[in-house]
């Protein structure tokens, strides 16, 4: 598997988990990191996200180009990056919406190139409440987008739940067939 992509709700265990699966295979890891520190609160919680990293890893901040920071991983590396949900926050209000997909797109064929694993954080935002005003809609469809084009792109999906994490199969679409009775 190169390319691992961690779903789910905000608050989930999808950092934690990418942490613990990157301890685990040892290895040199780099971090891609594309949270700004926009408030307080924000970061509080990018503090804490760093101090939950091993410092032996290689940490890249960059809430904006994260095709020139993938690039620039060693191939065989792990690496992390945590989230396209923030990445795209940060471009939605400069960039187009297609423009945005397609670098997303652009940036999950760079992951599959790899040799080493690729985990990719994302937030799952399409279950919840609509949002009352036209960019919090257009937000939620554009990250739908990103996220759909990461699924295809990936080895594997996990939703992650309450810090459980559970399998998304695929679906051959020219195999299925409904259960019968």
């Amino acid at each position: 598997m190169t390319v691992l992509l961690l779903l789910g709700g905000a608050r989930a265990g999808k950092s934690a988990l990418a942490v613990k699966l990157a301890r685990a295979r040892g290895g040199r890891v780099w971090f891609l990191a594309t949270g700004e520190p926009r408030d307080e609160e924000m970061a509080a919680r990018i503090r804490a996200h760093r101090s939950a990293r091993p410092t032996d890893w290689r940490v890249v901040e960059e809430p904006r180009d994260l095709e020139r920071a993938l690039g620039a991983v060693p191939p065989e590396a792990t690496v992390i990056i945590d989230c396209l949900t923030l990445w795209v926050s940060n471009l939605i209000e400069e960039r187009s919406a297609e423009e945005i997909a397609d670098r997303a797109q652009r940036l999950a064929s760079g992951a599959q190139r790899r040799t080493g694993l690729t985990v990719v954080v994302s937030n799952e935002v399409g279950l919840g409440l609509v949002s009352p005003n036209p960019l919090g809609r257009a937000y939620r469809d554009l990250l739908g987008r990103v996220n759909a084009s990461w699924s295809a792109a990936a080895d594997d999906v996990l939703l992650v739940v309450a810090g459980r994490a559970v399998r998304l199969p695929s679906v051959d679409v020219e195999r299925w067939s409904p259960r019968h009775g």
